[in-house]
């Protein structure tokens, strides 16, 4: 797809999280395959502009991290042109805008979901950026600040009148934040509100099915992955192969889970250094062990670990652990098996799961 004169090799896109989409995981999607466009965590203009190490280690990038859109937020008009031309300078292919983060810190100095509130004001801090940068200028937005307050479909008309390339909608509001069920007739209200830019879909896109059924049903030109890629990584190469054959590939074997993992963590320490990449490492182990089926004997030990010794003998005594839970094959017996993973505007009202995804404590739980 094209996102202004970006030409992208897939219409799936991996959404910024904070504290989880760093270079380490952008690198680990990439290698496994299927994903158009990476966009980084949240990044404060104002920090970045006054070079603060925290900012720059956010927009840190390599040569395979390519394609890359930097997010940014803040709420000064001439702070986010000027971050948006040191995005484009570093070598970003795009610049998104946050105005979808329901967080309070971000929302108080009129950042994230708070630009939704006053479209005259935001759509001209968007057209000062767009008319300083040559790339594509994009906004990430949720579908109102709640339930009585949908503004999505007018700011996203005025966005485009204002400049932007292309529209991210996260098909909840603000203070529904991660919970209850995504709105694809809102998404579709916002697709249906532009002309000409393209809309992009997000939201509880946890399997390749779900993908399809927000494209189908909303209109939308992609769909933007972001918790439902820390489940499995290897979702945007599955949900390419199923929207172009119509075959649904099979999820990825414990083996093949185990080696990804490894190599995350490889990379974490390569970027991070040992002792700080092992410690962050311990938020994000227990979103591969979701799958493993019964894994509380990895997730108790895992959450202390320091080295790469450490994680490694974890490790290998888990899978001695979890071996008396498989069959004569070496596969998990069907009773040990995880549930299957259900986008929440694809479950049964009356089913008893729970309305959301569960994450492990950290700053995506408030993002």
């Amino acid at each position: 797809m094209r996102l202004g004169p970006l030409s992208l090799e897939s219409n799936l896109f991996l959404s910024p999280l904070a504290g989880y989409t760093n270079l380490p995981f952008r690198l680990v999607v990439r290698e496994i395959g299927g994903v158009g466009l990476c966009t980084t965590d949240l990044v404060n203009a104002r920090s970045l502009i006054e070079q603060r190490e925290r900012a720059l280690k956010l927009v840190e990038t390599r040569p395979a991290d390519s394609p890359l859109a930097v997010q940014l937020f803040g709420s000064v008009p001439e702070e986010m042109r000027d971050a948006a031309l040191i995005v484009e300078a570093r070598g970003a292919v795009s610049v998104d805008i946050n105005m979808g983060c329901p967080v309070k810190k971000v929302c108080k100095v009129g950042g994230g979901s708070a630009m939704m509130t006053e479209l005259d004001k935001t759509t001209a801090l968007v057209r000062k950026m767009v008319g300083a940068v040559k790339i594509p200028v994009t906004a990430k937005m949720r579908l109102g600040w709640d339930d009585d307050n949908l503004t999505a479909p007018d700011l996203a008309r005025a966005l485009e009148g204002a400049g932007v390339a292309a529209i991210f909608v996260h098909g909840r509001t603000r203070e529904q934040g991660f919970g209850g069920t995504v709105n694809l007739a809102g998404i579709r209200k916002v697709v249906e509100a532009v002309e000409n830019i393209p809309v992009i879909g997000n939201g509880d896109i946890v399997t390749p099915q779900a993908a399809k059924k927000m494209l189908d049903e909303t209109g939308c030109a992609g769909v933007s992955i972001g918790r439902g890629a820390f489940y499995d990584p290897w979702i945007f190469r599955r949900t390419l192969q199923f929207l172009t054959t119509g075959e649904l590939p099979p999820e990825p074997s414990f083996d093949e889970r185990v080696r990804v993992m490894r190599r995350h963590l490889d990379l974490m320490i390569e970027v991070f250094g040992e002792e700080l990449g092992c410690r962050m490492f311990r938020k994000v182990a227990p979103w591969y062990s979701k799958r493993f089926g019964p894994c509380h004997e990895f997730n108790k030990k895992i959450v202390q670990f320091g080295t790469r010794g450490q994680f490694e003998t974890i490790l290998e005594n888990y899978i001695r652990w979890r071996a008396q839970f498989l069959d004569d094959r070496g596969e998990l017996q069907p009773r040990y098996q995880p549930a299957p993973m259900v986008a929440s505007f694809m479950r049964d009202p009356a089913s008893t799961q729970r309305e959301h995804i569960p994450v492990p404590k950290g700053p995506v739980e408030v993002w």
